[in-house]
């Protein structure tokens, strides 16, 4: 292993979203996370989110990546025991259901403190462990809208549009959770004790709008979408379609970096437009859409990007990993013939890596249970009643 973190263990109850980015991004930074997979998952047909558990699917869930797995079943007393046993060994837990479940199963945070006092239990959940909606069911699109984050998003003549779903699950959610483990596995190291981290998508998508919310007390936002200086509003910060019907997306904010833009796309121009006088946006948009349109992309970029226009070509997905900035840093790696985003952020002594490829579930149940020191007769007799997989 490799990365800051590594000598960490951490156990995972597995689930979608925003916990297994957060497991990815702690494993890739050199934890040792053993991924409880439930027991059904481990057969053929199907696994958490109704998507297919064959193993053409299971090695491209690339958020499972960096983990070992092992197979059990959470409802058993065996199964419950097997996972107390790895707490007992464990630094962390990670576990994402709605509030009490864990508790019912038997793995909750006082079971696991009895068995080991020093962990840090996080949970990640949509509405959080409190609050009068803590037990409802929801989505990313969900706590984004409560948040005032979703109202924000979209233009001036449009409702609003769902980001994604990166605001609320893996923004407000895995990467808070991320950050919310090791700021207590820090403290714990220095006190010996463990706490809880209630990581809720509601509260991080809120947090990720301080900086609006600070715009808007100095004056300076508009709570009317579309109208401001990042949200599409104004003509100097948004995306134009070019000539072979792909985008350029311009962020020319400051005032130097306008008049760049302006002098190189606008050979005509008698006079650089006062950038702030809203009342030239829609002259100004006009005539940067009509002149986008005169070039490719590709001519775009050619021309402009790397300069103080401030202009970047909108690549797809399947794109991205091509560009030759991304390629000379790495930024997608290849992993068992897969391409992928690469762990972030960078090291300059113990760089995170992607080390395995997602495993199947249960894949590394008996390596695991040997290597974590857990009693051989304990994990014999959880075989024998069908509470693991076997072997």
């Amino acid at each position: 292993m490799s990365g800051p973190l590594e000598g960490l263990r951490i156990v995972e109850i597995a689930g979608i979203g925003p916990g297994p980015f957060c497991a990815m991004m702690l494993a890739d930074a050199g934890a040792d996370i053993v991924r409880v997979d439930r027991l059904a998952a481990s057969g053929a047909t199907g696994r958490e989110g109704g998507a297919p558990a064959g193993a053409a699917y299971a090695a491209k869930d690339f958020m499972n990546r960096n983990r070992r797995s092992i197979a059990v079943d959470l409802k058993s007393p065996l199964g419950t025991e097997i996972v107390l046993a790895l707490v007992a060994r464990a630094d962390g837990l990670i576990e994402g259901f709605r509030p009490g479940v864990a508790e019912r199963l038997g793995i909750g945070p006082e079971a696991c403190k009895e068995r080991n006092p020093r962990l840090v239990y996080g949970r990640m959940t949509g509405w959080g462990q409190s609050g009068p909606l803590c037990a409802s069911v929801g989505h990313d699109i969900n706590y984004i809208a409560v948040a005032g984050a979703l109202d924000a998003i979209g233009r001036c003549d449009s409702g609003p549009v769902p980001p994604l779903n990166l605001v609320g699950d893996f923004g407000g959610g895995g990467m808070l959770l991320a950050y919310g483990m090791v700021c207590a596995l820090l403290e714990a190291a220095r006190t010996g004790q463990g706490q809880v981290v209630d990581a809720a998508m509601v509260d991080g998508a809120a947090l990720l709008t301080t900086f609006i919310h600070g715009m808007m007390a100095m004056g300076l936002w508009s709570s009317k979408r579309g109208t401001n200086l990042l949200d599409s509003g104004a003509p100097f910060y948004d995306v134009y379609q070019t000539a072979d019907d792909k985008y350029v997306a311009v962020g020319a904010l400051e005032p130097q970096f306008y008049a760049a833009l302006v002098a190189a796309i606008d050979g005509d121009a008698v006079e650089v437009p006062e950038q702030m006088d809203r009342s030239r946006w829609p002259e100004m948009r006009t005539r940067f859409a009509a002149i986008f349109r005169t070039k490719t992309r590709e001519e775009w970029c050619t021309l402009l990007e790397g300069s103080d226009a401030c202009i970047a070509p909108v690549l797809g997905l399947d794109e991205a990993p091509d560009h030759p900035h991304l390629a000379a840093r790495a930024t997608f790696v290849e992993i068992a013939g897969e391409r992928q985003p690469a762990p972030a952020p960078r090291f300059s002594r113990t760089p995170g890596e992607v080390r395995m490829p997602p495993p199947l579930p249960g894949e590394h149940t008996a390596e695991v249970l040997d290597a974590w020191g857990v009693e051989p007769g304990l994990a014999a007799a959880a075989r024998s009643a069908g509470a693991l997989r076997a072997q």
